[in-house]
């Protein structure tokens, strides 16, 4: 791979043929934004649980519950990639600072009204502000790695590094959101989830020297590319989709399961197991020199995750349950990686924040479909129908994904196109 200049050539002109976790986090200035990263992140993984467990207390409907985390769900779907292009245009700080005061308000005014048995309709004008202020974290320290690393060999490395971060928010997340909402107090977790976000997004917006460069204001005639533009996206927008079914419909199924056996305190632990093995399996993935072309990896591994997620419905004890979810959370890694990874390939430079977001929406947007009808059918149907969700998602979004596959191979990009000083960035020629 020719090399690419960039701001701090050191970064990425010693990157080996094997790239690894250990090259990736030498990278200059990496930590600087990793740590309050990590910290800003930590809330994502524990909004949805928090909202169900606390409706679910307060009204004594999984349908209900359901329907308000999916109410928050949809309405960071649909604002999520607008914050990510406005991020683009006009950094990431100017959208982090309100947006997590917007998130904290609006989040304690859910509980709140939760708490005060108010009507639904109540609790859903809540959720809409509550989840259209969810700071996309994830998306902008992965457009930072962007900055960092540009073509790198390293950036699958990051991308890896990036989905094992965000499973391992997946792991502590649920498990301390379960753990504050069963021993402390119903909404516990929600105002926890409402402080952390709070305080890790203040201080990652406080790290304005990793932040990409604007693609408005003092750039004169640069276009906006929309990302949704780009078909592959919009395939791998389906695709994320599914994966957010999964995510649903095994938050309300889990904890709909532990309740009716007495032990809703394993909740977080069988979900905790789950994200557990996305966590593990996205080491690996970083891990290992891939030689198939993306596209075609996507393809295996979410025809594994189809499989692994069709027989969860079959489970019917803890040790069951407990080793498919760990199957899946093994075969969702190798996805969200691996479409992550195609971002990069498929979409220029200054609208990939808006990419991840859309990704991340997409997401959120299967998760909150995923928890309603989950929701509905534990309510209305036999213990652990809520499982289907999974299944049906999967699958529906791995045909989709079958059909599609040719629209996810990168055109080739045989120019440059100056963007700031001091660097240029690959743009595709159309």
């Amino acid at each position: 791979m020719a090399s690419t200049v960039t701001t701090e050539p050191s970064d990425t002109s010693a990157a080996p043929s094997r790239p690894g976790y250990g090259q990736l986090l030498r990278t200059r200035g990496a930590w600087t934004f990793l740590l309050p990263g990590f910290a800003a992140r930590q809330p994502f993984a524990m909004l949805t649980i928090s909202i169900v467990l606390l409706v679910q207390h307060t009204t004594g409907s999984y349908g209900a519950a359901g329907a308000a985390a999916a109410v928050t769900g949809v309405s960071m779907a649909l604002f999520a990639p607008y914050s990510g292009r406005l991020a683009d245009r006009y950094g990431q700080r100017a959208v982090l600072l309100p947006g997590v005061l917007v998130h904290t308000l609006s989040g304690l005014a859910l509980t709140a009204l939760a708490l005060a048995h108010a009507p639904l309709w109540a609790l859903f004008a809540a959720a809409v502000p509550t989840g259209a202020s969810v700071p996309q974290v994830g998306p902008m320290v992965r457009a930072r790695w962007g900055v960092k690393l540009q073509d790198s060999p390293l950036m699958s490395t990051a991308a890896a590094f990036e989905s094992v971060t965000d499973e391992l928010t997946f792991v502590f997340g649920p498990l301390l959101a379960t753990a504050l909402c069963t021993t402390v107090a119903p909404a516990a977790g929600l105002v926890t989830e409402a402080a952390l976000t709070l305080v890790g997004g203040l201080l990652f917006a406080a790290r304005k020297g990793t932040q990409p460069q604007v693609t408005g204001g003092g750039h004169a005639r640069v276009r906006h590319v929309s990302a949704l533009g780009v078909p592959g996206v919009r395939v791998l927008v389906v695709t994320f989709l599914g994966i957010g079914s999964v995510f649903g419909g095994m938050q309300v199924s889990l904890a709909a399961f532990t309740e009716s056996i007495g032990e809703p305190g394993l909740n977080g632990v069988l979900y905790g197991t789950f994200a557990a093995g996305n966590m593990l399996s996205g080491i690996v993935c970083g891990a290992i020199a891939w030689k198939a072309a993306p596209h075609r990896r996507l393809v295996v591994g979410y025809a594994a995750l189809a499989l692994t997620a069709s027989a969860l419905w079959t489970s019917h004890s803890v040790l069951v349950l407990a080793g498919l979810g760990l199957l899946v959370g093994v075969c969702i890694a190798p996805a969200l990686i691996t479409g992550y990874t195609l971002v990069d390939g498929l979409v220029p430079a200054g609208a990939r924040t808006e990419a991840f977001t859309w990704l991340t929406g997409a997401v959120a947007l299967g998760q909150a479909a995923a928890v309603t009808v989950a929701g509905q059918l534990e309510d209305r149907l036999w213990g652990g129908a809520g499982f289907l969700v999974p299944m049906a998602g999967t699958l529906l979004a791995l045909a989709t994904l079958l059909g599609l596959r040719s629209r996810l191979v990168a055109p080739p990009r045989n120019r440059t196109v100056a963007r700031g000083v001091g660097h240029r960035v690959p743009m595709t020629v159309d």
